[in-house]
Order: structure tokens, then sequence, then C-alpha cells
């Protein structure tokens, strides 16, 4: 199984087309999107090995339609699924559509205490445990695909954290991921880093 993602307040805004793609945003899906797949041609994977899973966000479904158009995959195909776990990090409503200069506030919190949400938001804690779901899924229905997870900043560098922690574990070595204790890997050690593996807009990257 080969895992990458692209990545780019909460659902109600999120999903407005007033919040799609810029120009801009269109030409970087596009770049991602022809370098995924040279490297799949790479890797000699057909297209029907290909999963995409994109979060339910106007910018998410956008740039999932782009890699499907370069894939010459239809987009009402069942190898491309709006994932609603994959949505956005909500920061709370004082947060909200506003500047993303907040941003740093938040991940200064993050790193103190990555179990405590801003202000009617979600923590860091809270993005693993629903991500952890997708980490399931993956591991038990795409042996063998190359699956594509098309989100946000925020969520896709908690889920590379918790993934990179489960990799590196003593039980995933002897077991895999679907016997590996999720829990022990959700914690304030492991959740505080989530910074590490930062993403830049439209950045494709391999992580599995």
């Amino acid at each position: 199984m080969d895992i990458a993602f692209v990545g780019d307040n909460f659902v109600a805004n999120g999903v407005l087309p007033e919040y799609g793609l810029a120009a801009e945003g269109i030409l970087q899906a596009k770049a991602a999107a022809e370098l995924f797949l040279k490297e799949i041609r790479k890797e000699t994977i057909p297209s029907e090995k290909v999963r995409i899973y994109f979060s339910p966000f106007s910018r998410t479904r956008q740039t999932a339609e782009v890699f499907a158009s370069v894939l010459n995959l239809p987009f009402d195909n069942p190898q491309i699924k709006v994932i609603e776990v994959l949505r956005e990090r909500y920061f709370g409503p004082q947060l909200e559509l506003q500047s993303h200069d907040h941003y740093k506030e938040i991940w200064a919190l993050d790193e103190r205490d990555p179990f405590a949400p801003p202000e009617g938001g979600e923590s860091v804690a809270d993005v693993a445990s629903r991500l952890a779901n997708i980490l399931l899924m993956t591991e038990a229905e795409c042996e063998g695909y190359a699956i594509l997870l098309v989100a946000h900043g925020d969520p896709l560098q908690i889920f590379q954290t918790i993934l990179h922690a489960t990799i590196h574990s003593d039980s995933f070595e002897k077991k895999g991921i679907l016997d590996t204790n999720l829990d022990a890997v959700i914690s304030a050690p492991v959740l505080s880093q989530h910074r590490k593996f930062s993403l830049f807009t439209g950045e494709l990257r391999r992580v599995m």
C-alpha cells in the first residue's frame, strides 16, 4: 500500500462555492496531479489501482476533480470518495474564517497540550482520533493500491504524525497497522510534534 497526500472553515462554510480554488490553486493542483501520475507510472501502478479520498470542502473536491482528470478517471467512480473525517480542523467560532495569522497561536497551544482545544474547537487529539479511522480503513481495504488523500494542512500533518509514530512502533513491526494500539500513539509526546510534518499549499507528499 502506498499513501500520498496533497494539502490545501468548518464544513458549513467550507463547502460553499466561493471557498473553492483560485486560478493559482487550480494550477498547483494540476502540477501535483501530473507529478502523482509520473510517480505511479514509475511504480507501474495502473490507474484502476488508485484510490482518491477527499475532504468534503470545495477546495479539496476541486483538487480531487483535477487529479481525476489528469489520471483519466471518471469522477463519479467508486475509486474516488468523499470522506467526511478528512474535513478541515475546526478552530472554534472565534477563529472561523479569520486570518491565517492566528494559526501560530493555535500551534503554540498544540505544542503545550495537544489535548487542549481552542475555545469551541478541535484539539490535535480530536483530529487524530477521527483520522485514525482513515488509517485503519486504508490498511483493511487498500492493500496493493496507491492512495491519495486530498485534505487540509492541519489534518494532513496530524495524520502523518500518527502514521509515523505507528510505523515506528514495536507492535507495527510485529503485527501491522490493524493490530497496532493506536491509543498509544495518540499521546501528548507524539501529537505535540505535529508541526514537524507541515506542508506547503498544493504540496504532494509520499508518506508510505
